[in-house]
């Protein structure tokens, strides 16, 4: 009897390399970019976010998960000199992130800042939420 393989499974990276949502140039990607750096008091999140606005994007904190969605729409559009529309290009999509931190964060001090395209959050870290092991009887 022979076993079924799927074809993911025999090629990973080529699979993952072609099965990317496509892009137009110069739109943004289908994903959200981060860096993300920890202190001993704090988490500082930086997320690329090109052509959203503050009113479209949406943080939630719910412990140690972190969730952020933006719907982007831009339009660009180029008249002739006679005013009939020759072209038109469009971008409408939304995006999201969610990962989970190592600690749990306190939603009522964290901070949102987005400038130019990129959106900071500065979240604290839940004062006495450590980790503790338990002994196994």
């Amino acid at each position: 009897m022979t076993a079924l393989t799927r074809i993911d499974d025999m090629f990973p990276e080529f699979v993952r390399r072609f099965m990317v949502p496509a892009q137009l140039p110069g739109e943004p990607l289908g994903e959200i970019r981060l860096d993300l750096d920890e202190s001993d008091k704090d988490y500082t999140l930086r997320a690329e976010i090109p052509g959203a606005k503050k009113d479209d994007i949406r943080v939630e904190i719910d412990g140690n998960r972190v969730s952020i969605a933006a719907e982007v729409k831009r339009e660009r559009e180029q008249k002739s000199d006679k005013g009939r529309t020759l072209l038109r290009e469009t971008y409408e999509g939304r995006v999201s992130r969610s990962f989970s931190l190592g600690s749990d964060v306190d939603e009522s001090r964290t901070t949102a800042k987005l400038e130019n395209g990129v959106l900071t959050l500065v979240m604290p870290k839940r004062a006495g939420a450590r980790s503790r092991q338990i002994a196994i009887e």
